[in-house]
């Protein structure tokens, strides 16, 4: 049977919940009665909604929240680019069922601020909480999400990074790409508005498989700049496209998750969600 929207943001909101509460005390997910119950659904309804979407428990899900996830992936699934691109592998970054297309706006338009441009944003629930996804008439330019920063602050986030365009509220324009980045399934596009130095590090970034990580240092080798992983570190930090460019999958040579610009909880989220997913899969 097809799902429809509203159950599809019904179903959103449920595993967002639950994310939220296994996050915040991951010993919660070991009594899947009371995390139903702190979610107001039957055990049997919660464990069938979130094993749909996350391809496991919600108890196995847990264990990649851990702090020490991050570190087991960097050993077990750590990618190195230049053998990806090496190898063919380029757009393996996509998620699952999800097939990107992009193209990378001109420097002298980048560097005009947006001037020029029109830009229509609209909020969307995801797994991740409320979402909010800007674009222009090429695709997606932006997406961030407001769980940890609020609505308010996350749009004028945004709006700062193209001070000339023209933003407006659009929901209707932008649901389908919305519906096909946040679903993991269709086809996207994306519009990269930036630097070409950042741009680089963002195409590079896209040739991580979901499952999978990499670090700063790898980056910088792969774009041909080894020594600069702190200009790496700052064009990651600097991407407008979450989760579709997965800056979460860049992790510190050490195995640390570093920093996010959207908030860590949900950087491990995005972390476990595609183990879950990966492990699934295979």
């Amino acid at each position: 049977m097809k799902t429809t929207d509203s159950e599809t943001e019904y179903h959103y909101g449920v595993i967002a919940r639950a994310i939220a509460l296994i996050d915040e005390n991951p010993a919660v997910a070991s009594n899947l009665d009371h995390l139903a119950a702190k979610i107001g659904l039957s055990p049997a309804h919660l464990q069938r909604v979130f094993s749909r979407y996350a391809g496991i428990s919600p108890k196995r899900y847990a264990q990649f929240l851990t702090l020490g996830h991050a570190k087991s992936l960097l050993t077990t699934r750590h990618s190195t680019l230049e053998t990806a691109v090496l190898t063919g592998l380029s757009g393996t970054g996509r998620l699952y069922d999800l097939f990107l297309r992009w193209e990378a706006m001109a420097p002298g338009d980048y560097a005009k601020g947006g001037a020029g441009l029109t830009l229509r944003y609209g909020w969307f629930d995801s797994a991740f909480g409320p979402a909010l996804i800007v674009a222009s008439d090429r695709g997606i330019c932006g997406l961030g999400f407001a769980a940890e920063m609020g609505e308010a602050a996350c749009l004028a986030d945004m709006a700062r990074r193209w001070p000339k365009a023209d933003l407006q509220h659009d929901q209707a324009a932008i649901a389908p790409w919305a519906n096909a980045a946040l679903s993991a399934k269709g086809e996207a596009s994306l519009h990269l508005i930036g630097a070409p130095f950042q741009i680089k590090v963002w195409e590079a970034l896209m040739n991580v498989p979901a499952g999978h990580v990499t670090t700063y240092s790898e980056i910088a080798a792969a774009i041909g700049a080894p020594k600069a992983v702190r200009a790496v570190g700052t064009a990651v930090g600097r991407n407008p496209i979450s989760l579709l460019i997965p800056c979460h999958r860049a992790l510190r040579k050490s195995g640390e998750m570093g920093g996010y610009h959207w908030g860590l909880p949900v950087k491990r989220a995005m972390l476990a969600w595609e183990t879950a997913a990966f492990e699934a899969q295979g």
